[in-house]
């Protein structure tokens, strides 16, 4: 069989693949592949097409793209971890300049600016957290958090962590994955009316072994855990960290975590100038004060400002780079490889442009706003907004579960009259019934949530 290089893989090119294979010391791909189990190998024929020219590449992905439709083209009311924000024209501007779209990792020989950028950064997002210490972003919330927890577990050498059974289920999954087969994580059980933790399971459960307990504000149904001290003194009596997942768009109205007793703040930046993506526009940042013992423990790149040996110059740069994995390499703590550094670079010009007032008026306007369509849906005959009694922020549990109609149902009905619906909550939260979380921003006005209000009357009247 004739061999010949594939026009999009690199390195197939017969004579570099013999190159390759016998500088690593093997003859044959099948040698190189050995330690894999036989039932893993893929032993037939691939049916791959055949290679496309640029312009039909360009058009086959255009036409599979344009089967999306967007929420430009729909309203949206679906959040869940991935906020429809306004997003200002400067972010984009901003971070789509070469020197930082292009500079891979900051590192000196193609530093233009990079480093001090991520510093104004770290700097305007310490002040919204009320933090000294924020670390170059991870990939998203999940991972922050996950991070954190793992920084916890080292700092008091204690293996068990507690949190909330209102967490995202999708960011579970990654934190236990992310913990495992060291760290034992446990659920905390949650007030049916009000959906806070249940402060008395919590005692019950944490110990003298318990590294931390987590909980996030707003929580991942919506509403604003009001408890913070309690369960931050909870810990603290038992020497556990308390750690604090929040949404950063909140901050401008809500107290932050370290006001009531988070020594780790983390969350997602999305809602800081970030599009949606198709979900991926994550991106995760972690805060503590400045304390050697906490400082220590991050695995991500910290960035610091000295001056330098001329008078009045400053220069900026790694802080502690010697407990990286970077420079550690295998002997590291936590690995860490590529960030979402530009994503860092988005929220802090997000930050720059709204400054405190801008902050404040963006968490008043989604507030507002949040509260006049809970009002407008639980209008609504038979329809529970919210399900739950404690103060929302920008997404809320409506409870559908007394109108015969189904959260699927109710869905699809929306989304025929170009309406993106809430999230379906019916199979991660079984004991919620047909409800379903709805999430409302700065970007909806009044006449989008009387709109929604009356396609849901309209699709639970119809038979």
């Amino acid at each position: 069989m004739k061999k010949v290089a594939h026009p999009y893989i690199p390195n197939t090119v017969p004579e570099i693949k013999e190159q390759m294979l016998k500088e690593i010391g093997v003859k044959t791909i099948e040698e190189l592949f050995s330690g894999i189990p036989e039932e893993l190998h893929y032993r037939e024929t691939l049916h791959i097409p055949k290679a496309l020219s640029e312009y039909e590449l360009r058009r086959y992905m255009e036409g599979l793209l344009s089967k999306n439709t967007s929420t430009t083209e729909y309203l949206n009311f679906l959040g869940a971890g991935c906020w429809n924000h306004f997003i200002p024209a400067i972010c984009d501007e901003i971070n789509s300049r070469a020197e930082f779209v292009t500079g891979y990792a900051g590192d000196p020989y193609e530093d233009h600016g990079r480093f001090q950028a991520l510093f104004e950064y770290q700097s305007l997002m310490a002040e919204l957290v009320d933090m000294d210490v924020v670390n170059v972003p991870t990939f998203d919330w999940a991972q922050a958090a996950s991070t954190s927890i793992r920084m916890a577990t080292r700092i008091t050498n204690r293996t068990d962590v507690l949190l909330p059974k209102t967490i995202s289920p999708d960011r579970l999954k990654v934190i236990k994955n992310y913990c495992s087969p060291y760290i034992n994580v446990s659920l905390i059980d949650y007030k049916e009316d009000t959906g806070q933790i249940d402060l008395e399971d919590l005692e019950n459960k944490v110990s003298s072994n318990t590294a931390a307990v987590y909980f996030e504000n707003p929580s991942y149904l919506g509403f604003l855990e009001t408890q913070g001290q309690q369960i931050s003194k909870l810990a603290k009596k038992h020497g556990a960290i308390t750690i604090v997942g929040v949404d950063p768009s909140s901050l401008g109205i809500v107290e932050p975590p370290s006001h009531y007793g988070a020594e780790i703040v983390c969350g997602d930046l999305q809602p800081l100038g970030m599009h949606m993506n198709y979900g991926g526009g994550q991106s995760g940042f972690i805060a503590t004060h400045d304390d050697i013992k906490f400082v220590q423990e991050y695995p991500s790149r910290l960035f610091g400002i000295a001056p330098t040996v001329v008078e009045g110059e400053y220069g900026f740069g790694d802080v502690y780079y010697d407990r990286t994995s970077f420079a550690q390499r295998e002997k590291g703590k936590e690995f860490v490889g590529t960030q979402t550094a530009l994503w860092g670079i988005t929220a802090g010009v997000y930050l720059s442009l709204m400054g405190p007032e801008g902050m404040y008026e963006l968490g008043k306007s989604i507030m507002q706003k949040s509260q006049y369509a809970m009002q407008q849906i639980g209008s609504i005959p038979n329809v529970v907004a919210s399900r739950f009694e404690s103060t929302s922020f920008k997404e809320f549990v409506v409870d559908f579960s007394y109108t015969g109609k189904s959260v699927k149902e109710i869905n699809k009905y929306l989304l025929d009259n170009r309406i993106f619906g809430g999230k379906d909550l019916s199979e991660d939260f079984p004991e919620l019934q047909q409800s379903a979380l709805f999430c409302v921003t700065e970007i909806h006005t009044k006449e989008d949530i009387d709109q929604l209000v009356s396609v849901i009357k309209q699709c639970i009247n119809s038979k």
